[in-house]
């Protein structure tokens, strides 16, 4: 593919207009649904046009939102990838996993704190999959793009997907890919994969099928196609916002990506029966590293970025439509999070969930039926390490949200009203002692009941080092400069 206009055609993006009305066949309306899951890469809750964004050009995203649902309060369960991806796969809170920071991970030698490190740098074999337990109901399941979630023997196809193309890390242009798809410098990493998951769709149209299509973008670094990015550099800017040429390309070539695959459910009428997801694997990164480069996007009005358990880190845009069963352009503010995905996909496809693999998610069909609550007290997370914040645990609860923050000793807490404080800017820890004893023990026994590891006081720790990246324990790289 030498050119966005040759991809765009390969993957029959003018299908959409002719086959936009077209209803799925009896035999497709009596088989089991099937699953397009998107994943992006560190896409920010207002990054898309359905979530506020004025400059960011995504009218496929936008068309599957007035199809469907989209919620106003999705979580990532961590504000990395690798343990929001491992509670995907496994329906299981990153710490009960075992991964709670991205493979490999941070490592700071001279911190007030020494952190806990993943418990393997894999998401383990023994853990039943969601692909595996859809395999057994008779699902076609494949995996294209970033898995981040082991190498060589632990990739998606020892985890229960029959088909998989995984892509390395580090640039969007002439990736390298397992198996080896031989990409050139002009090959666009997201068009490549949405031409495998456009293969992997007309290769299982006769049967039900799982797809994973996660995408790199829109992680840095920032490429797109230049023809792209002049677009951007050309439009006039909204007077308020981030907006970066290159990211809103990225952002573009996503969109693009969602269009090609529902393009192909269209043309094989398959749209009516397939329940397709679009989420982020974590918030939106405003700049290439914390206080270097240029800042590319903004989370507001949620308060901070990817790597802190503020809003702006976990906080997600989540869309799901399903043709029939969910209303169109409907919306949903009931909490969910990235662990409820498994036993949501399990229940619509009428599969059983898997005898001893602890399920830490619930089922979220009643609430894309339009009713009800979920049976669940909180939703929690941890993430004892050192990124663009300091170590923490937090539990929301309704409305309330409660971080505490380990690096004080004792522990220091910030509580907040999401309802009335979106943005967290009025910490009411103080004024309210009750309520957070009340979250933090709450939060202390979740910890307990998942095996959650804690940081320790760092015998080695340089108040003028800090800041400093060390080689991590686990890892065979040089440390970061």
């Amino acid at each position: 593919m030498e050119s966005r206009r040759q991809f765009l055609k390969a993957i029959g993006m003018g299908a959409v207009a002719l086959a936009a009305g077209a209803k799925a066949s009896a035999k497709n309306s009596a088989r089991k649904p099937n699953f397009v899951f998107f994943l992006i890469d560190d896409l920010g809750w207002s990054d898309v046009g359905c979530y506020g964004n004025k400059f960011n050009e995504t009218p496929n995203i936008d068309r599957l939102a007035a199809q469907g649902m989209r919620f106003t309060d999705a979580y990532a369960a961590c504000p990395v990838c690798s343990p929001t991806r491992a509670s995907i796969v496994s329906g299981q809170y990153p710490a009960r996993v075992g991964i709670i920071d991205f493979i490999t991970g941070h490592w700071r030698p001279f911190e007030k704190l020494t952190v806990p490190i993943n418990r393997q740098q894999y998401l383990p074999l023994k853990s039943v999959t969601l692909a595996e337990s859809l395999k057994k109901a008779g699902y076609a399941c494949g995996a294209f793009g970033k898995w981040h979630l082991g190498g060589k023997g632990r990739l998606p196809d020892a985890q229960g997907f029959d088909t998989m193309m995984v892509a390395g890390g580090g640039r969007h242009f002439g990736n390298f890919t397992t198996p080896n798809m031989k990409l050139t410098k002009d090959d666009y990493l997201a068009e490549a994969i949405t031409a495998k998951g456009v293969k992997f769709i007309e290769d299982n149209k006769d049967r039900p099928f799982f797809l994973c299509v996660m995408h790199y973008a829109v992680h840095i670094p920032l490429q797109a196609r230049k023809k792209l990015v002049a677009k951007y550099e050309k439009k006039t800017k909204p007077p308020t916002g981030v907006n970066n040429p290159i990211y809103a390309a990225m952002v573009e070539h996503v969109d693009d990506s969602v269009g090609g695959i529902l393009a192909k459910l269209d043309e094989l009428k398959l749209a009516d029966n397939t329940v397709v997801v679009f989420f982020s694997d974590n918030g939106g990164l405003r700049r290439h590293f914390k206080k270097i480069g240029p800042i590319v996007t903004t989370n507001a009005p949620l308060r901070d970025e990817k790597g802190t358990l503020y809003e702006g880190g976990i906080r997600e845009p989540l869309i799901v439509r399903w043709p029939g069963k969910v209303k169109t352009g409907s919306t949903c503010s009931e909490v969910v999070t990235s662990v409820d995905f498994y036993p949501t996909f399990l229940d619509i496809a009428g599969a059983k969930e898997p005898a001893e693999h602890v399920l830490d998610g619930r089922s979220i069909t009643g609430l894309l039926a339009g009713g009800g609550k979920l049976d669940r007290d909180a939703i929690y997370w941890h993430y004892p390490v050192y990124h663009h914040s300091t170590p923490a645990g937090a539990i929301r609860q309704g409305a309330w949200k409660l971080i505490e923050f380990f690096d004080t000793g004792p522990s220091r807490f910030e509580l907040y009203n999401l309802k009335d404080d979106i943005g967290e800017s009025r910490n009411l820890a103080e004024n309210m002692p009750d309520k957070v004893k009340e979250l933090q023990q709450k939060l202390t026994a979740w910890r307990k009941s998942v095996n959650a590891r804690l940081p320790k006081k760092n015998p080695d720790y340089d108040p003028a080092k800090a800041d400093q990246w060390g080689r991590h324990p686990s890892s065979r790289r040089p440390p970061r400069k």
